[in-house]
């Protein structure tokens, strides 16, 4: 069967403002100097869309912005990059989302402004859009406030036309890390946490038991940061490295390494082949600031694994 898109995103848009410098913030009106600032593409659905656009496959946004410069900036960059966001909506009773990101090379402190973010509703989604599609992934689950209710309904849509679907949820800023959670994951076929994300939904202490928790979806993979990361699909468990790299900025890498193993999955390769491929994708992209400046192109991908 033909389709106009491999994946269909749904998610948060915001744009992020990076301020790089080994500095601390502090009240009292302390004034510090920073090394550079960036105006680039935020929200982990729109990075992720980002690398999976930037490996080839092609892309569609199912999103909220405001009627603002920075909705516009986020519509543009999106377009220029090829994804189609004509399943965008643009509304202009709200603003625009917006992190404000103090990044060190091993790490980050992020403020964000939800706005449009937590505003996405489901009958907001073009459904018909699901049946031009081979798969569907959504990001930051925590963050969509009015979907996040809707997401099964949403899930079982798209596998009633046949999508696979991944998800990653991110941070959970209320730390309660529930919210249904689970009802959502039984319609999921990748599941991509990180670390932290992994143990605080599972409740485990450790990654191996927090993958046996979560047995019943199809395939896990787990961010590991600078050790890489681990993956399990049935009582297959997977590890693989990153890659040495000079870290600019870690903004978006486990983005670019979701888009990586997605592309890895919709290609048919095997779990080992598509976590190598997902790291890779994620130690390229910490090369420059922002979480999209320098994702990995699939000839970039092939200069690190040979044989794929």
């Amino acid at each position: 069967m033909n389709h106009d898109f491999d994946v269909i995103v749904v998610g948060e848009l915001n744009a992020d403002l990076i301020l790089r410098g080994d500095v601390t913030p502090a009240f009292g009106q302390v004034e510090k100097i920073i090394d550079a600032a960036t105006l680039t593409i935020g929200s982990s659905s729109a990075i992720f869309a980002c690398g999976a656009a930037r490996l080839g496959l092609r892309v569609a946004f199912s999103g909220k912005v405001g009627d603002d410069e920075f909705g516009r900036f986020m519509l543009r960059e999106l377009g220029q990059r090829g994804i189609d966001t004509h399943a965008v909506v643009l509304d202009p009773r709200i603003s625009t989302g917006l992190s404000v990101i103090l990044s060190r090379p091993s790490d980050r402190a992020i403020l964000t402004y939800l706005g449009s973010i937590a505003a996405l509703r489901y009958d907001e989604i073009d459904l018909a859009l699901l049946s031009r599609a081979r798969h569907l992934h959504l990001g930051s689950y925590y963050l969509l406030d009015a979907l996040r209710p809707d997401v099964p309904r949403l899930f079982d849509e798209a596998k009633a036309r046949g999508l696979t679907i991944s998800i990653d949820t991110n941070y959970d800023p209320t730390e309660n890390w529930e919210g249904g959670l689970y009802e959502t994951l039984q319609r999921v076929d990748v599941f991509l946490p990180n670390e932290t994300e992994l143990l605080a939904i599972t409740h485990e202490d450790s990654v191996e038991t927090g993958l046996d928790r979560l047995s019943g979806i199809l395939v896990v993979a787990v961010k590991l940061g600078a050790r890489g990361a681990i993956a399990r699909r049935g009582s297959q468990i997977v590890r693989a490295d990153s890659i040495p790299m000079k870290v600019v900025d870690t903004t978006g890498a486990g983005d670019s390494f979701d888009a990586g193993f997605v592309y890895a999955y919709l290609a048919g390769l095997d779990l080992q082949q598509a976590l190598r491929f997902a790291c890779v994708c994620g130690s390229l992209s910490t090369r420059a600031a922002g979480g999209t400046g320098a994702q990995a192109t699939l000839a970039e991908v092939r200069q690190f694994i040979p044989d794929l």
